[in-house]
């Protein structure tokens, strides 16, 4: 193994991204690259399966590349990917998913809200099925979004070969392999990994009794070798060929594995990006109203995985600074002193922070801008801010931007609640993704949870998930939990404040009481409207 080196594929919502790791878990070189994304209209959004492909192959070029090693010695590759949904005709070609029939829009993605009706549909059942899913099906799981086109375009859903996740389109684009991941299909797809099938009778209630007929006809396990890099992927991505493939998996799971895979029990793991998930394994089923799973074998082998999430994070951010009538202020200053507008930003805050201590003491905001994933498992519920005043320019940006970190921090502390009433025990936090470039936001992470936050040494946790896989795959390592304890180093750890612990409490029953306070106008306006 002196000169093995393993290659990890990412593919998150809005990039591409791939690493190259040595047996010990150092990585070699980086290489990255946007991905498209397609917004037709509200709720609908869609990419493309051949712009992916393109752009993972030149970041693997360039990765391999800037790497300076020989690509005999790439042991293995693994795969991650969005948990989006891929329709694939004979022979490969793309079917669209788009409402005018744009053949390059083959992808549904996870955070499309489209399959609303379907969505309904296949929860108004009340299968058995639905009790490893939180109690409903999500609208962001792939059931929905098949069904979808199923109802609104016949003629394309019977046109369509095989219906993959993204991770698992792209591991058959590397070796041919009709395969699917136990980690894709039982966390989006209502499969039972623990009884090894689907609930066909539920399918057929909904009137997708030919599903299966659809989807790969073999579930790989994680970590199994699924097949070899064929010669037109050699050549795409600049991977020899027969080079070992790894059976794929979603990208939060590979973060969760990743962080969680040397020591499964009593960590949490807060996997952060666009949107955040929250996973957690156990020996034993834990059910959690509103939490995903309980998953048997769907991040690490031989553990049951729950799952929470909320569905806008990173882009909740994104989108409050958009907003702001200081946007175009914070951006132009930032490019004058040569730093990311969100370090800026920091600044701000802490200018604000040093002339009022509690900035945001009548300034909360509510999340739920994109719905509330869990554990609400409610795709209609929406944002609030209460609070607002007059204020203009950077304070004002400054004072919602921290309320908004505070408010995403209390979605995962309303998560890691509710998981351990169920009975899921807690003793770590740990995290990986955007949220770690942001020193505020793991600030506020360890004083809304009161859990101090560990992060691993490597930046990109994700990518080096995928590598795990591909490692495991290879045959030199025996198990998940040995390559994650050869290959993930400890980083640093962000300690909670207790002096803040009072003043979070107080805003953390304001954020529960806002949700309670929604649903009450909702109430009002129904029924005025039933009476109208």
């Amino acid at each position: 193994m002196e000169d093995a080196f393993y290659i990890g594929i990412d593919v998150g919502s809005a990039s591409t991204r791939t690493g190259v790791y040595d047996k010990d878990g150092n990585r070699l070189s980086f290489a990255t690259r946007a991905i498209k994304q397609f917004h037709p209209k509200a709720n609908f959004v869609e990419q493309s399966s051949s712009d992916i492909w393109h752009q993972i192959c030149e970041a693997t070029h360039e990765a391999i590349k800037k790497a300076d090693i020989d690509p005999q010695n790439i042991r293995s590759v693994g795969v991650d990917a969005t948990c989006s949904l891929v329709a694939v005709g004979e022979n490969g070609a793309p079917i669209s998913v788009d409402e005018h029939g744009d053949p390059e829009r083959d992808i549904i993605m996870w955070m499309d809200h489209r399959a609303d009706l379907e969505t309904s549909a296949i929860n108004a059942t009340k299968h058995d099925a639905l009790k490893y899913v939180g109690g409903e099906v999500s609208i962001e799981m792939e059931l929905p979004k098949i069904l979808w086109l199923k109802t609104n375009h016949p003629d394309r859903y019977s046109n369509v070969w095989r219906f993959f996740d993204l991770a698992d389109y792209l591991i058959w684009r590397c070796t041919a392999a009709d395969v699917a991941s136990t980690c894709t299909l039982t966390c989006k797809w209502n499969y039972l990994a623990h009884e090894n099938r689907f609930p066909e009778d539920m399918l057929q209630s909904v009137g997708l009794e030919d599903l299966t007929s659809k989807v790969p006809p073999v579930v790989a396990p994680l970590g199994d070798a699924v097949g070899t890099i064929g010669s037109k992927a050699a050549k795409d991505l600049g991977i020899p060929e027969g080079v070992t493939v790894a059976s794929g998996i979603i990208d939060a799971h590979a973060g969760g594995l990743a962080l969680l895979g040397a020591k499964p029990e009593g960590g949490l793991a807060l996997i952060s990006g666009t949107s955040n998930c929250h996973m957690i394994v156990n020996r034993e089923p834990v059910m959690v109203p509103g939490v995903w799973g309980p998953y048997w074998g769907a991040m690490i082998p031989g553990y049951w995985l729950g799952e929470g999430g909320q569905s806008a994070a990173g882009s909740l951010v994104e989108w409050t600074i958009e907003q702001s009538d200081a946007s175009e202020e914070l951006k132009q200053e930032a490019e004058r002193r040569g730093m990311h507008p969100v370090a800026l930003l920091n600044e701000w805050v802490a200018d604000l922070e040093a002339r009022e201590p509690y900035p945001t003491r009548d300034l909360h905001i509510l999340g739920d801008h994109h719905g509330n994933r869990s554990p609400r498992a409610n795709p209609h519920a929406r944002g609030v801010v209460s609070g607002l005043t007059l204020e203009k320019g950077r304070d004002a940006l400054a004072r919602l931007y921290l309320a908004t970190l505070q408010t995403v921090a209390y979605g995962t502390r309303h998560i890691i609640e509710e998981k351990t009433k169920a009975g899921h025990s807690i003793d770590t936090l740990y995290v990986c993704g955007g949220a770690t470039k942001n020193p505020l936001w793991l600030r506020e992470y360890a004083d809304v949870t009161g859990c101090d936050i560990h992060m691993a040494a490597e930046e990109d946790v994700v990518t080096l998930g995928a590598a795990i896989l591909g490692a495991v795959a290879s045959g030199d390592f025996g198990s998940i939990p040995e390559a994650s304890a050869k290959l993930v180093r400890p980083g640093e750890t962000v300690k909670a404040n207790p002096d803040k612990a009072a003043f979070h409490d107080a805003k953390f029953k304001v954020y529960l009481a806002l949700y309670e306070n929604r649903q009450q106008h909702n109430r009002l306006m129904a029924d005025a409207l039933a009476s109208a």
